[in-house]
């Protein structure tokens, strides 16, 4: 362990800084996947009318999906393939074979970020991680600078000791200004001790691994690949919903891809 550290743990090379925000590849984007899904749908109640030998508005056996209709993506489809479903995974909550994967991807310094955390995350999981349906897998996507850094690397390291959840608790639990010291050295024993983490200088020691880089690193990359460019911003068994949206909104997609699965 280190004998002194800076004030911000966050101060990194500069490359590593903008690392995560960085990033210029320009793959699949949440609009374009939404788009994607959107032909899905017109392409299925197109499917039905042909199947159905006849111009009709389709019939009991190959209905149209009415606006609004989530259909379950098919197999093998690459938005799928981001849930880890790892057991062990320190940042997710819920059964790993559960029917449901919620994917978050959120900055500790976003406004929004913190409403859903507040808020629509806690009934999530009174009324869909606790009943086995539900998963939650969280992907660190700081975008605001080093001390969204900071704090992504220190909520991995407190995962390493199965306090990841808390931690994010912890760091939501208020409204704040950006960039104020919340993820400063001060700030950060300060979060741990409120989540409870056994070994603050531990934690502040595994937040400047290797390892704490590239787990962070590979979470946020995930992200722009993604083209996510707001937090918070979700993948639900693969169907994009960006922004903190309202229970129903959350309640809506998940129903429907239950009652599918």
């Amino acid at each position: 362990m280190p004998s002194s550290r800076p004030s911000k743990p966050a101060r990194r090379p500069a490359a590593q800084q903008q690392r995560p925000y960085a990033v210029r590849k320009r793959p699949l984007t949440f609009a374009v996947l939404a788009g994607v899904l959107i032909l899905v749908l017109v392409f299925g109640a197109m499917a039905a009318l042909f199947s159905s030998g006849n111009s009709t508005a389709g019939n009991q056996r190959n209905p149209i999906p009415e606006e609004g209709t989530v259909l379950p993506l098919p197999e093998g489809h690459p938005a799928l393939a981001l849930a880890r479903r790892d057991a062990e995974d320190p940042l997710a909550m819920g059964d790993a074979d559960a029917p449901v994967v919620m994917i978050e991807y959120s900055d500790f310094q976003s406004a929004f970020s913190g409403t859903h955390a507040r808020g629509v995350h806690h009934e999530l999981i009174a009324e869909y991680v606790d009943a086995g349906a539900l998963r939650i897998e969280f992907r660190n996507f700081p975008v605001y600078g080093p001390e969204s850094d900071a704090a992504s690397r220190a909520a991995w390291a407190a995962g390493q000791q199965g306090r990841f959840w808390e931690f994010y608790d912890a760091a939501f639990a208020d409204e704040f200004h950006r960039d104020t010291g919340r993820f400063s050295e001060e700030g950060l024993r300060e979060l741990a001790q409120a989540a409870g983490v056994p070994d603050v200088e531990r934690m502040l020691t595994d937040m400047e691994s290797p390892e704490a880089d590239e787990a962070v690193a590979t979470d946020a990359e995930e992200g722009v690949e993604l083209g996510a460019t707001t937090t918070p911003a979700f993948l639900v068994n693969g169907h994009p919903i960006v922004g903190a949206q309202s229970m129903d909104t959350f309640r809506d997609t998940i129903d429907q891809l239950l009652d599918a699965a």
